[in-house]
């Protein structure tokens, strides 16, 4: 089942996400209906507030850029209460233009270390204690980001954030426009 994604504005995408355990409702459908809504959105990533629900879960389908990246090839996984551990300070700082399906419209250049800590439970509640680095650890900090209530717009400069104000006040208003099934802020 493809789920509405909340627009920014929503209080959801403002609020910190909760672990949950095996027994969480619903959870071997929300999972599949997660990742249905990502394919459907043309996104590499969604966390489990962007469809209303304050729990820590991302999924994240890398297929899609594998022609670029070949190294991830049938790359999609499910990373449930994920937390970054440890950032490599000593990696590399790279800028690179991200989007997010939550934000229609707005591209921007965030800068980001390249390697982190991430430990994670999968599917199947088998925890993971892993360094990423790369796209994939690009993509964790965007999505992980959303379970502990932040936006890639909170890492731009304030003049940054000065220019794309009005773009983000039409986004809160519902002027805006995607493909994908959404779910604008109530006035």
């Amino acid at each position: 089942m493809i789920l509405a994604i909340y627009i920014y504005g929503q209080p959801v995408l403002r609020k910190e996400s909760e672990d949950i355990t095996p027994d969480y409702p619903g959870l071997a459908e929300l999972i599949p209906n997660m990742f249905e809504t990502l394919t459907a959105s043309d996104g590499v990533g969604l966390a489990a507030p962007q469809i209303g629900k304050n729990i820590r879960l991302a999924v994240i389908d890398l297929d899609v850029v594998s022609d670029e990246l070949p190294e991830y090839k049938d790359f999609r996984r499910a990373f449930i209460n994920p937390h970054i551990v440890e950032i490599d300070e000593e990696s590399p700082v790279e800028s690179m233009e991200e989007g997010c399906l939550s934000l229609p419209g707005i591209h921007e250049k965030v800068e980001r270390h390249t390697r982190i800590r991430v430990q994670w439970l999968d599917e199947q509640f088998q925890p993971h204690d892993e360094w990423i680095d790369g796209f994939l650890a690009r993509v964790m900090q965007h999505e992980f980001d959303h379970l502990d209530a932040k936006m890639f717009i909170d890492h731009l400069s304030p003049l940054r954030k000065q220019l794309i104000k009005s773009k983000l006040k039409a986004l809160t208003l519902g002027r805006y426009k995607c493909s994908y099934r959404t779910k604008p802020v109530r006035r």
